[in-house]
Order: C-alpha cells, then sequence, then structure tokens
C-alpha cells in the first residue's frame, strides 16, 4: 500500500473509532441515499423545470449532472480504476450495500457539488443550504468507508468546476437564442 492510501486509510479509520455512534450510523445512509445515482438532485432539478422563475436552475443542474456522469462516472472512475477503501481494509462492516464501481471521484460527492453549485450561483440564499448539503453527502462516503478523502476532493472540485461550467454554457446559450432571435426581427 502506497503512502497515500495508508493515510487515507488511517483518516477514515479515525472517523470510524472517534465519530461513530447509533445516531450516525442511522442517519447516515440515509443522507447518502439522497445522492445515490443523483436521485435527491435530479428531482430537485425536475421540480425547478415546472416554475418559468426557477427554470433555467432546473435546467442548468441537468446539464451539470450529465457532464459529471460523462466525465465522472463514465470515463475517470475506469480509467483510474481506484478500489474502494473496504477493499483494502476488509475488516469493516459497512452500513450500505458495497458500490460495484470504482472509487474515484466520488459520485455522490460530484453530482452533490455539481447541483449545489449550481443553485448557488443563481440563487445564493438557497444555494448555501444546497452547499451544506453537499457537504454532509460527502462526508457521509468516508463515514460509510466507501471513499478516500482524496475521492471525495476531487468529487468536490471537479462538482464545481463542472457546476460552474454548465452555468457558463447555459448563459452563453440563452444569450446565443436572444441574439438570433434579435437578428430575425
Amino acid at each position: 500500500m502506497n503512502a497515500l492510501n495508508l493515510l487515507e486509510i488511517q483518516a477514515l479509520d479515525w472517523i470510524q473509532e472517534k465519530l461513530s455512534n447509533v445516531f450516525l450510523d442511522t442517519i447516515m445512509p440515509v443522507i447518502t441515499d439522497f445522492a445515490s445515482g443523483g436521485i435527491g438532485w435530479i428531482a430537485i432539478a425536475l421540480i425547478l423545470l415546472f416554475f418559468k422563475r426557477t427554470r433555467p436552475i432546473g435546467i442548468t443542474m441537468g446539464i451539470a449532472m450529465i457532464m459529471g456522469l460523462l466525465i465522472g462516472n463514465l470515463t475517470l472512475k475506469p480509467l483510474i480504476g481506484r478500489i474502494r477503501p473496504y477493499d483494502v481494509n476488509q475488516g469493516i462492516s459497512l452500513l450500505i450495500e458495497r458500490p460495484s464501481d470504482y472509487s474515484f471521484p466520488s459520485g455522490h460527492t460530484l453530482a452533490s457539488f455539481e447541483a449545489a453549485t449550481v443553485i448557488f450561483l443563481y440563487h445564493k440564499k438557497w444555494g448555501i443550504p444546497a452547499l451544506l448539503l453537499a457537504a454532509l453527502i460527502a462526508f457521509s462516503r468516508m463515514y460509510l468507508y466507501v471513499h478516500y478523502p482524496t475521492d471525495i476532493l476531487g468529487g468536490v472540485v471537479l462538482g464545481v468546476i463542472i457546476g460552474f461550467a454548465a452555468f457558463k454554457l447555459y448563459g452563453w446559450s440563452e444569450t446565443l437564442i436572444k441574439n438570433q432571435t434579435l437578428s430575425k426581427r
């Protein structure tokens, strides 16, 4: 095991030894489930699509999550092929079902920070709780021993970048559409 993996396993073991308790053992699987397959964030995006005022947020969240799926889950995970921490420390009893894909980057964290970043860029008052939820989901992945800290860091960084890129892409496309509409008049 390389030095970084050893240090990260020690960090996860510290979380298990110092923070593990019945309350967190109960609540962390629930928190992590919100982002399983991005389903909670997708539901929020779909709800936002129903209202004209929030439709751009929902569309941008959808763009971000599609980009994240393509970049993170379908490209980086198989390309990097990092095994999960519970495969390294096999003495851990998981509180959730074993994920079947690779570890880097954390898909739950990636989707959460893509969505929360988009919400924040449009509406700071809603964005702060969304970012706090994203951070809690990210922590839950380490608490549940299914991701290394660098998987989480990679998911956060990539999620923020993709969320910002989707925001810019949507803004650019809206400007392009408006300019085409004006030129037709």
